[in-house]
């Protein structure tokens, strides 16, 4: 089941716990943070970034709060009001570790609690409500203390703009209001994931921790991969082992410097492949199995000869 949505990243505020530096525009992993947010929600219909205009890894649609450094709360609303689809994800320029998936599970969440059905993707820890429960406005991601986080969340578009006018009513404007008075009214279903899915920057000890975390052993390669991706405009999924199976086949078979010069000359002919209608991971795969083929050979009959 695909279900459209928008999103809106809020990319403002002061970072007074940075010093007051531009945080959305902070690198972890070679990438802004900024950047690995918007890759965190790519599949939404249109994103809608609340701050400062700045390049960007894809297209977005920009809104300013009004007044600038209004808040919270006067970003979401200036974000919303571009918006087309019927759920907004709404999230923070923060998130070092977001990843697609968080906003499918909340998505699915929202729609399943409602009645409407949920993909393979649903959110196996949403709480169901009794089938007489009023549908949910919004269903928003729990961190690992139990605390609602309300710029990791989906929310329904009308409700959205209903409670902000409603709380702009209340208050004589949204500019300096905390973020908790939108949620207070709504009707939520909470989506509990890992400590990462949530994980935000708001210390430059968070900063450290985030970038020391991408570079441990398990991770290093994936994220490795995904910024260089990134910084070169490309989406294709490869299969990283049998690249990494291939190089190692012509470092071994033979020379060591084979390995780079080979899985370049792999990439090209994918590349070739791909211009002239191939799939693209398929052609990675294909290239790299007649590549490690040749390599197999190189070496065997090396090996014949000195045999011999």
């Amino acid at each position: 089941m695909t279900t459209l949505y928008d999103a809106v990243v809020l990319a403002g505020g002061a970072a007074k716990r940075l010093g007051g530096v531009d945080k959305p525009a902070v690198r972890v992993g070679g990438r802004a943070l900024l950047d690995r947010v918007l890759a965190g929600c790519r599949g939404a219909g249109r994103t809608v970034v609340v701050g400062d205009r700045r390049p960007t890894v894809r297209p977005v649609v920009w809104a300013r709060e009004e007044p600038p450094g209004g808040g919270p709360l006067a970003a979401l609303d200036s974000g919303v009001r571009e918006v087309a689809a019927d759920a907004v994800l709404v999230l923070s320029a923060d998130l070092p570790f977001l990843d697609e998936g968080t906003g499918i599970r909340l998505l699915n969440a929202l729609t399943a609690a409602s009645g409407a059905g949920a993909s393979e993707a649903a959110a196996p820890d949403a709480a169901a409500p009794a089938p007489d429960a009023a549908a949910p406005d919004a269903a928003l991601l729990v961190d690992a203390d139990g605390r609602d986080q309300p710029l990791v969340a989906v929310y329904r578009t009308d409700v959205l703009r209903r409670e902000l006018a409603r709380l702009a009513t209340e208050h004589g404007g949204l500019s300096g209001l905390p973020l908790r008075l939108l949620t207070e009214g709504l009707r939520i279903v909470r989506v509990t994931a890992g400590p990462l899915a949530s994980f935000d920057c708001d210390t430059w000890e968070d900063i450290a921790a985030a970038r020391a975390r991408i570079r441990e052993h398990g991770n290093v390669l994936d994220e490795w991969i995904t910024a260089v991706k990134a910084e070169l405009g490309i989406e294709i999924d490869v299969d990283t082992g049998v690249l990494l199976d291939l190089a190692r086949d012509a470092a071994h078979g033979v020379a060591r410097p084979a390995a780079p010069l080979t899985t370049f000359l792999v990439g090209y002919a994918a590349a070739k492949a791909a211009a002239e209608g191939a799939d693209g991971p398929e052609a990675v795969a294909e290239a790299s199995r007649k590549a490690a083929a040749l390599a197999n050979r190189w070496a065997a009959e090396a090996e014949r000869d000195t045999d011999g």
